[in-house]
């Protein structure tokens, strides 16, 4: 059984009117960049959870999600009407194995994002442990407008800080913006835009891609991915190219 603890939300930050950050003070116990935990409500009288992933790195106390409010969700609308000080319960110890230490060696690590599933990627970042035995990182951020690019400025700073191995290419599918490509990644993947634009291939011999998403982009790039470049999914018993997440 999990166990739960209380926490204090600390500040709640919208972006858009559906895209907020919420951020946390819970006594939760130490995880791994890249993993998530669940947060609940008391509604009804019944907790109500859902699985959110840590957008802060691991060495910050301050707990932080990225998320979307869903109209006729059972959580996300509560959450979203949360005000500094409310009280909200967190599962103490952190899961999943979208972490780098299930990533093997690779010359290029893609990390690609759709909406709130950039979460992962920025903990990872932030954190910046494990990176050295890639060359290249490429963050990709697909959303639907511009306006959605909440975290542009941090993963600007991130591109700073990282003086060169890192690149950042933002995708919009329903608007042209300059600096972004637009479209939708397994597209963009297919013609060859996306390498065009990042400037590195996308291949068996140099990468590995990290896919965290709409399980439609998610298995739509996958399929892709195994189809014209030969690549597999990574398991520990047979390593591959291709490690997954699907946010619903």
């Amino acid at each position: 059984m999990a166990d739960w603890v209380t926490g204090k939300v600390t500040k709640v930050e919208f972006w858009t009117d559906s895209l907020f950050s919420l951020t946390v003070h819970a006594p939760v116990l130490p995880f791994t960049a890249g993993q998530f935990a669940k947060l609940g409500l008391e509604i009804d009288g019944e907790r109500v959870q859902r699985a959110y992933s840590y957008v802060n790195p691991p060495s910050s106390p301050d707990l932080e999600f990225y998320l979307v409010t869903v109209p006729e969700g059972k959580l996300s609308p509560h959450l979203a009407a949360m005000k500094p000080g409310d009280e909200i319960q967190v599962v103490s110890e952190a899961a999943g194995f979208f972490v780098l230490e299930e990533v093997p060696d690779c010359e290029t690590l893609w990390m690609l994002a759709t909406g709130t599933a950039l979460g992962p990627y920025l903990s990872i970042l932030q954190e910046g442990k494990d990176l050295e035995r890639f060359k290249h990182l490429v963050l990709v951020h697909a959303v639907r407008y511009a306006a959605d690019l909440s975290y542009l400025p941090l993963m600007l700073e991130l591109q700073q800080r990282y003086e060169g191995k890192l690149r950042i290419q933002t995708v919009v599918s329903r608007e042209t913006i300059p600096g972004s490509l637009t479209g939708r990644v397994p597209a963009l993947i297919d013609s060859g835009a996306l390498e065009a634009a990042v400037g590195l291939p996308m291949n068996t011999e140099t990468s590995h891609v990290m896919l965290c998403g709409n399980p439609q982009m998610v298995r739509d790039t996958q399929q892709l991915l195994k189809d014209t470049r030969q690549m597999t999914k990574h398991l520990r018993r047979r390593p591959g190219h291709m490690t997954a997440e699907h946010y619903w």
